[in-house]
This record gives structure tokens, sequence and C-alpha cells, in this order.
């Protein structure tokens, strides 16, 4: 009985201890993940891996003051733009001109078919022959009617009729001259003429094809009365007038442009707060109408940060400067540039404050600047072997 109680006993014991065995090396296992059993390091900052600069060529972040230019986005358009288009009714018979070339006031463009009108004329021209026969022969007619009369040979109803005559015929010869010069006319607009000099930019139709009064023919514009057309805002609008004198940029060419104001649409409109700003340009072989241009207007003056070229660190699509603080210890920094000024300086719009000491990379790298790290008195400790990639050094 005795020895029943003892084996229980030991049994209890046993799972205590196993319960109590497991917990420890739980414990344990948790304070080594934890790294209990290592040595640590000292609380504290230290400086190491901080660059200090040595004999590096440095410049001065400058703060600087320039115009400030806005640009409007508009499109090359001609202010003289003529249709050319028929008056009659007929068939194209020949077209002298084609797209692009350079035409002068007068130049025979189009000729029509012109047998219809011509028989037209002639008709007219052969009842004005009849017409001018009947008035003379009226004339006559009343002039005997008249020395009858002064004998007292006639009588005035006799006379009355004989003048009667006469006027008629008159007045038919007037009609039938009329008719002729009509006729002539008509036959003048089967020829199409340049009504002014230009360069022809479209041709809509072809020989063959059927003329209808008003219908495009040709189209050309007037290469002298180029103008860019451009939405203005409103606020850069209100200080413009007639006559200013502003650039125009040509993307296509790459050129600038001398360009005068001189239309200001009295009239804004509301969806874009804008007025539609007209600027003529001189007469150009390079430009055309439909090209794309900006309108250059000045809008005051601001302020912003420059530094020197050489500074700057491209890493990527990243730009980096190495920034020279107080204590003499280099701090690299990430800035966003803007627009290139002047030769060798370039605008900075975030990163850095004016009077701040930036070093120059002559070299073009970064990586091979002497660098000469403060000395600093580090803690015995134990590290764990790390293999520290190129970035840690860079960065």
């Amino acid at each position: 009985m005795q020895i029943n109680v003892i084996r229980r006993w030991l049994a209890s014991f046993g799972r205590i201890g196993m319960v109590a065995g497991g917990l420890l090396l739980l414990v344990a296992t948790i304070a080594w993940l934890s790294g209990m059993f290592e040595d640590k390091v000292q609380p504290g900052w230290t400086g190491r891996g901080v660059p200090k600069h040595t004999d590096q060529p440095t410049d001065i972040v400058h703060e600087i003051e320039k115009p400030y230019i806005e640009e409007a986005i508009g499109t090359l358009k001609a202010s003289s733009r003529t249709v050319v288009a028929a008056k009659l009714l007929a068939t194209i018979t020949e077209i002298r001109v084609t797209a692009g070339d350079q035409v002068q006031r007068g130049q025979e463009l189009v000729r029509l078919d012109s047998k219809e009108y011509e028989a037209r004329l002639d008709q007219a021209k052969r009842a004005l022959e009849a017409t001018t026969a009947n008035r003379e022969q009226a004339e006559k007619a009343f002039a005997r009617a008249e020395t009858l009369q002064q004998q007292n040979a006639l009588s005035r109803s006799e006379f009355d009729l004989a003048k009667r005559d006469l006027q008629v015929a008159s007045a038919n010869e007037l009609q039938a001259t009329k008719a002729v010069q009509e006729a002539e006319a008509m036959l003048s607009y089967t020829v199409i003429n340049a009504a002014k000099d230009g360069r022809i930019v479209d041709r809509s139709a072809e020989p063959g094809d059927i003329a209808r009064p008003g219908e495009p023919i040709l189209t050309l514009y007037d290469a002298t009365s180029l103008r860019l057309e451009a939405p203005v805002m409103e606020h850069l609008a209100v200080k413009l007038g007639v006559g200013d004198h502003l650039a125009v940029y040509v993307d296509a060419l790459d050129r600038e442009f001398d360009a005068t104001i001189d239309e200001i649409v009295p009239q804004a409109d509301a969806p874009s707060r804008s007025f539609l700003v007209k600027a003529s340009l001189p007469k150009s072989d390079e430009l055309y109408e439909g090209m794309f241009g900006r309108l250059r207007i000045p809008a005051g003056r601001r302020r912003h940060l420059c530094l020197n070229t050489d500074a700057l660190i491209e890493v990527g699509q990243l730009d980096f400067v190495d920034v020279v603080l107080a204590d003499g210890n280099i701090e690299r920094r990430l800035v966003k540039i803007g627009q290139l000024g002047m030769p060798g300086r370039q605008e900075v719009l975030s990163g850095v404050e004016a009077g701040e000491r930036v070093v120059l990379h002559v070299d073009g790298s970064a990586k091979e600047s002497p660098v000469k790290e403060s000395p600093v008195k580090e803690s015995p400790v134990k590290e764990s072997p790390v293999k520290e990639s190129p970035a840690d050094d860079t960065l």
C-alpha cells in the first residue's frame, strides 16, 4: 500500500518537473532570441561614418531676383484668309496651282468651260446690232416726220407716233448694250484670278468637277498676315494692350520671333477665364498656318535660389547635394531642381537655404572626393559580421 502511494507521489513530482523544465527552456529561448546573453552597446550618440569637410571646393547657394515669364499656348492663323470659289455653274477645265504655291495678285488660278457663255455673248452682240439698226431707222423716220410737221403736211398724231418709235428703239438699243455687258461679265467669270498675294493651302476640286457658286475650289492666305492666337489668363490679359511687343516661341523651329499685339477680343471666356489675344508675326518662309506657338508674357519678378551645377549629384532620377554644416560636417540632402539659368547655374526649388555652402564635385563624381571622418572613441563591443553595401557610405 505504501509503495503505491510513493509511486503516485513520484509520478506527480515527475510531471511537475517536466512542466517546470519546459517553462524554463521556453524562458531561456526567449531570452536568447532577445539578445539577453550578448554584450550591449552603451547608449549615446556616436559620429561614426560622418564625413568632414577638408579641402573640397565649395560654393554658396545664392538668392537672386529675375523676371518671371508665363506662356500662353496658341496656334498660328492668318488674319487674311480667302476662299476661291466660282460664281457660275460650269465644268472646271483647268486648275493652274497646287497647295503650297505662292501666287500674285491677278494671277490666273482656275479656268471654267466658257462655250455656253461665249454663245450668250455672241447672241447679245447680234441683238445689239439689230436694235442699233432699228434705232437708226427710227431716227430717219422721225427726221422726215419733223420736216413734214413743220410744213403742216403731217398730223400731230403721226408726228407723236414717229417720236415714240424713236424712243422705243433707243431704249431697246440701251437694253441690248447692257445685255452685252452682262454677257461679257459672265464670260469673265469663267477665268478665276487671285484677288491678292498669298499662298495656296488647300485645293478642294480637280479638273472635270462641276464648279458651283460659293463652293470652295482653292484656299489661300496672306503669309504676311500670320499671327498667333492664344487664350491668355485674365490677370495677365488685363495688363496687355494693342501695340505691345512680346516674344513668340515656335517649338518646331526652336526659334523665337518678335510679335506685336494687334487685337484683344474684348470678351472673356467664362469656363477658362481667359481673353483671346492675337499677336502678329513678321513674314517668314519658315512659318506656316496651323503651327504650334507659345506667347511669352512678362508676369513680374520673383526671387529664387540657384547653385553651381557642379554641386549636383545624380542618383538615378534623384538629385542630391552635399551641404557643409556649421560644425564642418557634410550632410547629403535631396533637392528638387527647376529650370537651368545662366550657364553653370541651376535653379533649386527645395532642399537648401540661401547662404548655405555646398561641396563642388568638379570631376563629376561624389565618390572620388576626399572625405575625412572625425575620430570617434567607441566602446569595445562585439559586433556580428555584417557586409555593408556601398550605398550606406554614399548616402
